[in-house]
Order: C-alpha cells, then sequence, then structure tokens
C-alpha cells in the first residue's frame, strides 16, 4: 500500500502553489513589527543550541547568521517560496508537508533553513524522500525551534543509525508530539534503544508507527519499558517485522497499561505459541481497542483459541483482520461463538482460511448479530455450495443490510447453482459498493445462467461501482448482455473481467 501511495503521489501532478510568503505572513505574529521580526530571528540564531561539527561541515546554513536587515529577512523569504514552489509545496504557519517530493542533499538543507521562519509549525511530513537519511542530524540540531510540533513523519527515508540516534536525543525536547511514523526504516531495529529512552519523555504522543522497521525481540523489551509512559497511545503499528516473533513471551506485560489503545497492528510478525499465549494475557484488558490485526501468523492456527475465545472482552472492536492466519477447526470455532459478543464490528477479514469452507454456519448467528457490518471477506476460504446458500438466506433476511464491500473470490468449489442463489439475493445489499467473486489465477470458467441474475441484482444496487469477476469468461450472447445493460443503465459500474475484458 506504501508503495503504491508513493507512486501515486510521484506521477506529473503538483500541489497548488499559493505563494509560502503569504501564507506564512498572514495572521502571523510576525506582521506586528519589523524589528520585532528581526530580533525574534537573531534570538532564534544565536541560541545556546549549537550544531555539532559535523553539522557545520555539512553545509553553511542561511539561519547560522543573524538576519540584519529588512533586506536579509526579505531575501531569505524569497529563496524559502523559490524552494517551495520548485518543489511544487506549500507552508503555513502549522504544516510543512514535503512527502514524495525526492528531496536532495541540498533540499534537506533547504528544509532546515526554513524551520526558523515555523515557530508555530505543528505537522512536518518529509516521509519518502531517500535523500534524508544521513542527514537526518541536520534536522534534528534545527528542530529546537519548532517545540510545538505535534505530528513528526520519517516514513521510508533510509535513516541510517546515525539518524535513528540523533532522533532518540531530540524525543525529550519534543513535549507536544503526539504523532511519530518512522515506517519502513530497517535501521531503528539496530538502535532503538535511542528511541526507547526518548519515547519516555513523550507522554502526550498519541500515534507511534513502527512498520517494517526491522525490530527484533529484544525490541518488545525496550518498548515495553517505554510503554508506561506513553498513557495517551491510541495506535500502535509494529507490523511487518518479521523478526519481532517471540518477543512477547515475557515482554508484553507494560502493553496492558495502555488504557486508551484503540489501534493494535502486529500483522506479518511471526508470532509463536509463546507469544499468542502471552497475548492473551493482555489483549483481552484493553477495553478501548477498536482495531485488532493479526493477520498473517501463520503459527496462531493451532495456539490462538485462548485468545480468540477472549475477544467478547472488547466489546469496542470495529475491525478484526485475521486473515492468512492457518486456523484451525478449534480456533474458528472459539472465533465463531466469541465474534457474537462484538456487535460494533463493522470490518471481519476471514480470507486465507480454509477451515471456513464447509462450516460458515458456525458463524450464522454472527452474520445475523452483526447489525453494523460494512466490510466481509472471505476470499480463499474454500467455501462450498451450502456455504454461498446459506449466506444468500441470511442477505435474503435482512441481516446484513448495511454490507458495503463483500469479498468471495478464489472459492472455486462453489457450483453454478450456488451462485445463482447468491446473485438471486445479493439485491438486497442495497448499500453494497464493491462485489469481488473472482477465480483464482490457476483457473477459469464460463459463466453460468447466474450472470444474468447477478445484471438484475446490479440493476437495483445504486450504490454499487465495482464487481471483481477475473477468469470468469463470458460467451458472446453474454458480452451483449453487459453491454447493453451498460448502455442502458448509463452508470460508472466496473466489471473487472481480467484477461477476459
Amino acid at each position: 500500500m506504501s508503495q503504491t501511495r508513493k507512486k501515486n503521489s510521484s506521477d506529473g501532478e503538483t500541489k497548488p502553489r499559493t505563494s509560502f510568503v503569504n501564507k506564512f505572513l498572514r495572521g502571523s505574529k510576525l506582521m506586528s513589527s519589523k524589528a520585532e521580526s528581526r530580533k525574534e530571528s537573531n534570538d532564534l540564531a544565536t541560541t545556546d543550541f549549537q550544531p555539532s561539527n559535523d553539522a557545520q561541515k555539512t553545509a553553511t546554513l542561511d539561519t547560522a547568521q543573524p538576519l540584519t536587515s529588512d533586506e536579509d529577512w526579505g531575501s531569505r523569504m524569497e529563496k524559502n517560496e523559490q524552494f517551495l514552489q520548485k518543489l511544487g509545496s506549500t507552508a503555513v504557519d502549522k504544516c510543512l508537508d514535503l512527502n514524495n517530493c525526492r528531496l536532495t542533499a541540498a533540499d534537506v538543507r533547504e528544509v532546515v533553513a526554513l524551520l526558523p521562519f515555523l515557530p508555530d509549525l505543528e505537522k512536518l511530513d518529509i516521509s519518502w524522500n531517500d535523500s534524508v537519511g544521513g542527514n537526518l542530524h541536520s534536522v534534528t540540531q534545527q528542530m529546537h525551534l519548532v517545540s510545538k510540533l505535534k505530528i513528526l513523519r520519517l516514513g521510508s527515508c533510509r535513516l541510517t543509525t546515525d539518524d535513528v540516534r540523533a532522533l532518540g536525543q531530540l524525543l525529550p525536547m519534543m513535549q507536544n508530539l503526539e504523532v511519530l511514523d518512522l515506517s519502513i526504516n530497517r535501521n531503528i531495529g539496530a538502535s532503538l534503544n535511542s528511541i526507547a529512552q526518548g519515547l519516555k519523555s513523550t507522554s502526550n504522543l498519541k500515534v507511534l508507527k513502527l512498520h517494517s522497521c526491522g525490530l527484533s525481540q529484544e525490541s518488545v523489551r525496550l518498548l515495553d519499558a517505554a510503554f508506561r509512559s506513553l498513557c495517551e497511545l491510541k495506535k500502535l503499528d509494529l507490523s511487518c517485522n518479521r523478526e519481532l516473533g517471540g518477543g512477547f513471551e515475557d515482554s508484553s506485560a507494560q502493553l496492558a497499561t495502555l488504557e486508551h489503545l484503540e489501534v493494535l497492528d502486529i500483522h506479518q510478525c511471526s508470532l509463536t505459541a509463546d507469544d499468542v499465549m502471552s497475548l492473551t494475557q493482555v489483549i483481552p484488558l484493553l477495553s478501548s481497542l477498536q482495531e485488532l490485526d493479526l493477520s498473517a501468523n501463520k503459527k496462531m492456527g493451532s495456539s490462538s483459541e485462548n485468545l480468540l475465545s477472549r475477544l467478547r472482552f472488547l466489546p469496542a472492536l470495529k475491525s478484526l483482520l485475521i486473515n492468512s492466519c492457518a486456523l484451525e477447526s478449534e480456533t474458528f470455532t472459539a472465533l465463531a461463538e466469541a465474534s457474537t459478543y462484538l456487535p460494533a464490528l463493522e470490518i471481519f477479514d476471514l480470507s486465507w482460511n480454509k477451515c471456513v469452507g464447509g462450516n460458515l454456519k458456525l458463524l450464522l448467528e454472527t452474520l445475523k448479530f452483526l447489525a453494523s457490518l460494512r466490510v466481509l471477506r472471505l476470499s480463499s476460504c474454500g467455501l462450498v455450495t451450502e456455504d454461498v446458500a446459506l449466506l444468500a438466506s441470511v442477505i435474503h433476511t435482512g441481516h446484513l443490510a448495511k454490507l458495503r464491500e463483500l469479498h468471495l473470490s478464489y472459492n472455486d468449489s462453489i457450483c453454478d447453482a450456488g451462485w445463482a442463489i447468491f446473485c438471486q439475493n445479493v439485491r438486497f445489499l442495497t448499500e453494497l459498493t464493491e462485489l469481488d467473486i473472482s477465480l483464482r489465477p490457476s483457473t477459469s470458467r464460463d459463466c453460468g445462467q447466474w450472470f444474468r441474475h447477478l445484471l438484475c441484482a446490479v440493476a437495483k444496487l445504486l450504490e454499487i461501482t465495482e464487481i471483481g469477476m477475473k477468469r470468469w469468461k463470458l460467451p458472446t450472447s453474454q458480452e451483449e448482455e453487459l453491454e447493453h445493460f451498460l448502455q442502458d443503465h448509463r452508470r460508472s459500474i466496473h466489471f473487472d473481467l481480467g484477461e477476459f475484458q
């Protein structure tokens, strides 16, 4: 997903080029007096916080010298505006977003030069800029000038171990920090001790994202010691750290102190059976939890029965992602029973758990009970015709009326009769926007007569925009039906037939 975002944001489009000077000065305290402005600038430039020798060798910055005249001030402001316009970006008092701007090392130095002009800065995002790596120390040495900073995003910046240490030393000075995103920086894990020590001073932190940061078992111990200081934390993302497995065995106790935690993401962390046992004692105590992602942890399949059973103690849970966990019959049964106690559930993902096939009846009461369910994903679950017929009956009785996304792809064992029953009833999902019934890449099949039932249903689904049907082959007569349907209804509906489009 991150890679997709990076690609999308690096196309030919540019951000609005509203004048930085006008944006920055509008409503700013600096407008009241040019003399006062010069005094404040001088005070910032002559502060006791001095850059290291290495930073002085890196570049000579305009902020290293006091701005002694109106001309100096105006010149610097003009350079700032030119720099931002070059990047197709803008800045205001409280936000500087240079995400994926392909910054060079020289650009990073320009960012440093901007900081003294933004004393009220609350958000700084320089993610997806490789040149930040190895140069972050020059930024951190000026960060004391933006003490009001609340959001700092440094995702995918190729941070070095020296960068990480410099950031760790900076954190105690960032008393207002609420969001820290260091995702996709593989060297974080090797120097996490510095970050963990700094986090003990960021008591206002609400979001901590360490997705794909090379974290290890030792990392869990270091973070666990910091959690007791993060009493306001609401979102914790430790996902895609495959060396993390085994780290929760003896170091998860402080996780339970995060009483305000709403989002916990530990997918693809190679959790062991002992990790799951330890988390069984902790996760049910997180009574504020709204989103839990345990997906892509294969060893959960045979060891998570107690954990999944105790999810019933999380009544505020809105999103439960447990796809690709190799669930077994006992663990799936425990999950099915617990899910009836989750009335707020809106997103339920069980994809890639083969044990669901032939056993969807275990979820019957859950599907009837979850009036707020918006997204149901059952892709590659080994569903059979009886399963989809059961789902159709639940839909027919109106129990899934709020459903907006339904994923049933890669369930190739469902016969045409099963798809016919389903398509005759899918019309009752009046808020549905997306439906996926694609076949797996290794197979292809001709559409049966159920396709006509699907078109009749779609005609009544006014919200639907996307229908995935990859590798279903339409004979000429059905292609003509589809063409006439799209012409008659004049709606933006994408039928994705993949290679048979």
